[in-house]
């Protein structure tokens, strides 16, 4: 059975290695795999333009199934063609769009989560892609927070349009961009999102963490399924045991040190696959920071595996871990950028015409997403 369960998008996280990984872990620790697993997000001016690096970015493994896309875009007419594009050379199962991106670079060119104030153009986007995925068995879902601040929320009018624009479901991060990873998700407004929108499925994200809290939210807010963020950072089993949670199943033992230490073993593997020994090394530091979050592991040994360069010297540093130490209580709870609030900056005179339909200039930049 199927887990109502999705990865989130996380740039520089959710590559084709980490989204092996988790699946590895779901079917070792529950024996299924049931969860969505979702890919970096990608610029739709960016895959139409074929950059190599966006292209790169979009490699799913041969068991990935189904594949997962997420597009960030400000223009109709560029997600119509990346869309079409994503059908026509079969790179993808669904498409997932973003509007929930909330730092600065963004907003102030009336990018990601500054977007669906703009209600017709947000509305016309959505539109584009689904026309480009008619006829296919494609879905076409999207993402958004609450709103730009605590006095412009857009999530009520977003959800309706998305579902009236052929929207297969959508995805609500019970943040506003003001608050960015900050402070508590606001899980009422996904309840408020769920009695709006109910021609389709509603989405909770926001402070997931452990299995608890997902069943919680489900609770709570009457939502359809989670989306899972920061939770899974260096804890990529996460989507097994909320698999089994979900599923009425006993959930399997976290794992101990030495378990972890095989983990980020084969995850460095996973990344030198892609994208070759020394920049897979690089980007496996910031991972292994997140794995031995509240582990024993000692301040040298933390410093050099922060420094590692090859595969025999991760391989090296690990053995040097305790491999007996069980998962600690401690070791839970989030990670990842949190930062504080802020003032969200947006285009001249943004919010002077919610229904002007003029595409903003320079939005669809290669920009990272939330």
């Amino acid at each position: 059975m199927r887990s109502p369960v999705v990865l989130a998008p996380m740039a520089g996280v959710t590559n084709v290695a980490f989204r092996i990984l988790c699946r590895e872990q779901e079917l070792a620790r529950v024996g299924t795999v049931s969860g969505l697993y979702v890919c970096e997000m990608v610029t739709a001016r960016a895959l139409v333009e074929r950059n190599a690096s966006t292209l790169h970015m979009t490699t799913f493994a041969p068991e990935e199934s189904p594949r997962s896309l997420q597009l960030y875009t400000v223009d109709p007419a560029t997600t119509y063609a990346a869309a079409k594009m994503i059908v026509d050379e079969n790179m993808a199962d669904h498409i997932d769009m973003n509007f929930g991106c909330p730092v600065p670079k963004v907003t102030r060119r009336g990018g990601g989560s500054a977007l669906p104030y703009k209600r017709k153009l947000f509305g016309q986007i959505v539109a584009a892609a689904v026309r480009a995925t008619e006829g296919t068995d494609i879905p076409v879902t999207v993402k958004f927070r609450v709103g730009i601040d605590d006095a412009h929320h857009t999530h009520l009018d977003a959800g309706r349009i998305a579902a009236e624009e052929g929207a297969a479901a959508v995805a609500l991060h019970a943040r506003t961009a003001a608050q960015r990873y900050s402070g508590t998700a606001d899980w009422d407004q996904i309840a408020a999102l769920k009695a709006h929108v109910t021609g389709v499925p509603v989405l909770g994200n926001g402070d997931i963490f452990d299995a608890d809290d997902a069943l919680r939210m489900m609770a709570e807010t009457g939502c359809d399924g989670v989306v899972i963020g920061r939770g899974c950072l260096g804890r990529p089993w996460l989507f097994a045991e909320l698999s089994a949670a979900f599923n009425g199943q006993p959930r399997p033992t976290p794992p101990t040190l030495g378990e972890i230490a095989n983990i980020i073993r084969r995850h460095g593997q996973l990344l030198a696959n892609h994208f070759g020994e020394e920049k897979g090394m690089r980007d496996i530091r910031k991972h292994v920071a997140w794995y031995l979050h509240g582990l024993p592991a000692g301040t040298d040994l933390r410093r050099a595996l922060a420094l590692v360069k090859t595969l025999a010297e991760l391989d090296e540093l690990l053995t040097q871990l305790d491999s007996d130490v069980p998962f600690p209580d401690c070791a839970e709870g989030p990670r990842g950028r949190q930062g504080s609030p802020g003032s969200v900056v947006l285009p001249e005179g943004w919010l002077d015409d919610p229904d002007d339909c003029t595409v903003p200039f320079g939005a669809d930049l290669v920009n990272s997403g939330g």
